[in-house]
């Protein structure tokens, strides 16, 4: 599983105070290039520069970052996460060629969005985040994604981008309030490569714990990360501190990923003759699948 990290985020509070610092000359680039090395060492393979909506100096701050960042971890590949799309643009006319190509993040599947934003992704030969949220916002459904997704794929594809370089999201939800949209994402994440051959696919993790207690992200985020591999999942956009979660993804607790698939295959666990651990994991498998009533002390039930 290819990992995103996630904290260099506006909302971050030493980062975002120097994301929300209008004189340049009053920015200190030290924080951030210690986040994105912790980041490189905690196993992501991408940082992700989220600076919100960025709508009043955005274009002027996105280039500084992007230029802050590859001074401390040159050669690694950076996804461009704003809505100002001005500011994208400005961050790609700066950075330099990475191991692989840079990803703008996101262009939603509204054609005022995503007419603007692919000539951009083809202009200067990056990858995109597909973000399956259309002009009525979110699907019901994986019916609705999927056509979501062929719309915007296809004019991606007559503006000359292959689906190789597309990573579609299918956009994760939180369980404590919209669990049915976590098996449409499941139902969808297994229609993809029928519906865009050779594309990639990726989410935002953490919305899934988004709400419950904070002991509980954890366990949230890691049980459905291997659901979603399981059906092709390629990335997640992930916390950089969840060691457990970057050993799953790196293949480093196989005992954790047999246990869901298994269930997931429809092989029942004898719950009684797990460990505490692996118990957790079935016990969060049948909150997150709706066959146990979302609870904040579902683990001790």
């Amino acid at each position: 599983m290819i990992l995103f990290g996630e904290s260099l985020n506006v909302i971050s509070t030493a980062i975002g105070r120097e994301f929300r610092e209008s004189n340049p000359a009053k920015r200190n680039p030290e924080p951030i290039q210690k986040e994105v090395l912790l980041q490189k060492n905690n196993g992501m393979d991408y940082i992700d520069i989220n600076l919100g909506p960025a709508k009043k100096f955005g274009v002027e701050l996105m280039p500084w970052v992007c230029e802050v960042v590859q001074e401390a971890v040159p050669g690694m590949p950076i996804l461009l996460d704003t809505s100002n799309i001005d500011a994208i643009e400005a961050g790609l006319k700066v950075l330099k060629p990475a191991d692989k190509p840079h990803i703008i993040n996101s262009i939603m599947a509204i054609p005022a969005r995503y007419e603007k934003m692919v000539p951009l992704a083809a202009e200067y030969d990056a990858d995109f985040i597909a973000l399956m949220w259309g002009p009525d916002g979110l699907p019901r459904d994986e019916n609705e994604r999927a056509a979501l997704a062929v719309e915007l794929l296809y004019f991606a594809n007559e503006a000359g981008i292959a689906n190789e370089k597309i990573w579609v999201d299918g956009i994760v939800t939180p369980v404590n309030i919209q669990q049915p949209q976590l098996i449409s994402l499941l139902n969808f994440q297994m229609m993809l490569e029928d519906i865009a051959p050779g594309s990639k696919s990726t989410c935002g993790l953490s919305n899934i714990s988004n709400g419950p207690p904070e002991h509980l992200r954890g366990i949230l985020n890691q049980t459905y990360m291997v659901m979603l591999e399981k059906y092709g999942m390629k990335s997640v956009i992930a916390d950089p501190l969840d060691t457990q979660l970057t050993a799953i993804a790196k293949g480093e607790r196989q005992d954790i990923v047999d246990l869901i698939y298994g269930m997931m295959d429809g092989n029942e666990p004898d719950i009684a003759s797990l460990s505490k651990e692996m118990q957790d994991y079935a016990k969060t498998y049948k909150v997150i699948m709706g066959e146990t009533l979302y609870s904040d002390s579902w683990l001790e039930l």
